[in-house]
């Protein structure tokens, strides 16, 4: 039985950020009684041929939650409970931050999208760590973590550090975020010198460990051809382990909305089915320069995953694992698992 419908049409009369401090909320509170979480999660989909390992990390299923909806690690075993098969956090910052002024979070309905500018809103890695260790399933768990607005870029490389060593006996693996349009500056970090210099701190202080953890890189889906090139060549020479494909985009194409309409959103990242193939087309463009470099590299596929197809066409490009975020928020839990279902009955050796 799908509940979300229901829950959805009243979710949908409410402010897009009261809406999901509302679902939070009672997820919360649903989470201490499983009977009633199960209830909300509908028929999970668990089979063994949905198993990934990567990294030497277990993921149960290949679907998990992006970045950006659980910022702060309050529902990570809930999200467990409703069928993900694994949960990313943040982005967490070193020092807490409020944000972007409100409003900051808008949906397109019309293009099954969102709009968001929320700015890195978050508790801040000294307390997103103690979250963190209050988890009580084993659910894997990923922190994507950047930097703090007042923070310049060239001081950035001592902010991605703190966050990487307060949560790293926290977290299962780690992404760098330097794709989100909502930090001034943020995406110039992109730039090959200083996204070398990031990772490779990182990348010191993770082999000087005894068991140095998995880095991905989240890259925006606006980047040319040469960036991408870029981005894989950095990733290589760094030796981190993978990629995140795509943060959202600043685009405004094709939108059913008037000039007049989307100027009055304003500026924001833009999520959901008008990133779709965007995200998609970088996926396929990466994996082709991987493939060319003969490297190991995996790639995590987000953007504009809002039907099964969707999440095939991101296997099919060379994503390894997936990632919800609009989606979720337009289908519910439902989704998460007619795309574990269709990968049962139809395996990505023969999907892809």
């Amino acid at each position: 039985m799908n509940l979300y419908p229901l829950a959805k049409k009243f979710l949908f009369q409410l402010d897009p950020e009261e809406a999901h401090h509302f679902t939070v909320h009672n997820l919360q509170l649903a989470g201490k009684f499983p009977p009633l979480l199960n209830l909300i999660a509908g028929n999970k989909v668990e089979h063994a041929s949905l198993h990934r390992n990567l990294w030497g990390l277990d993921f149960r299923n290949p679907v998990g939650l992006a970045a950006g909806l659980d910022k702060n690690g309050e529902v990570i075993d809930e999200m467990g409970m409703l069928g993900f098969g694994f949960v990313e956090i943040g982005t967490v910052t070193p020092q807490p931050q409020p944000g972007n002024g409100k409003p900051r979070l808008f949906r397109l309905v019309k293009n099954g999208a969102l709009i968001n500018r929320m700015g890195f809103n978050n508790i801040g890695a000294e307390v997103a760590a103690e979250k963190l260790k209050r988890r009580k399933t084993n659910i894997i768990v990923g922190a994507n973590i950047g930097k703090n607005k007042i923070t310049s870029n060239e001081n950035a490389i001592r902010d991605y550090e703190y966050c990487f060593k307060k949560l790293f006996e926290h977290a299962h693996y780690f992404v760098v975020n330097v794709s989100s349009p909502n930090t001034p500056g943020l995406r110039a970090l992109q730039d090959k010198d200083s996204l070398t210099a990031i990772l490779n701190a990182l990348q010191d202080y993770n082999h000087a460990q005894q068991k140095p953890k998995p880095i991905l890189l989240k890259i925006a889906p606006d980047l040319t051809n040469e960036q991408i090139t870029d981005v894989v060549n950095v990733v290589q020479q760094t030796k981190i382990q993978g990629i995140v494909a795509t943060n959202t985009t600043i685009s405004r194409e094709g939108l059913n909305y008037s000039a007049a309409e989307i100027e009055n959103y304003g500026a924001g990242g833009l999520s959901g089915e008008p990133l779709t193939h965007l995200s998609t087309e970088v996926i396929q463009l990466l994996q082709s320069s991987i493939i060319n470099h003969q490297s190991s590299i995996k790639i995590i596929g987000v953007g504009g995953i809002m039907n099964v197809q969707d999440a095939l066409d991101k296997f099919s490009a060379g994503a390894d694992l997936i990632q919800l975020y609009s989606g979720f928020i337009y289908s519910g839990p439902q989704l998460i698992h007619d795309i574990n279902r269709a990968l049962v009955q139809k395996p990505l050796s023969a999907a892809s």
